[in-house]
């Protein structure tokens, strides 16, 4: 069995950036639309992997990028999930629209 080459890494990249990006503007969920978040930087951290294996076989500059992305991705999912816990305890629900009051 071969292992894939760049075009296939790029395109199933290229794939999951854009289910993503659709969940993200598609969904009134806060919890979809965190997990579309994630689903976006997991292709950047594909993207980072795939170019340093195939371009510069020798560094590590890639996957030091990636692992810093997933430490951002891990506090960011944090963050977010605290946001969501305390909408949901005062408006009852992590409905888009009812979030919008929090603006003001």
């Amino acid at each position: 069995m071969t292992e894939p080459g760049l075009y296939q890494i790029l395109f199933i990249s290229a794939a999951l950036f854009f289910i993503g990006v659709y969940g993200f503007l598609t969904r009134r969920n806060l919890i979809t639309m965190l997990m579309s978040v994630e689903l976006i930087l997991n292709s950047v951290n594909l993207n980072f992997i795939a170019f340093n294996k195939y371009l510069w076989p020798g560094r590590m500059d890639g996957l030091f990028f990636a692992v810093f992305i997933v430490a951002i991705a891990a506090a960011e999912a944090a963050v977010a999930i605290a946001i969501i816990i305390n909408l949901y305890r005062s408006h009852k629900s992590i409905d888009v629209k009812n979030a919008e009051e929090l603006k003001y």
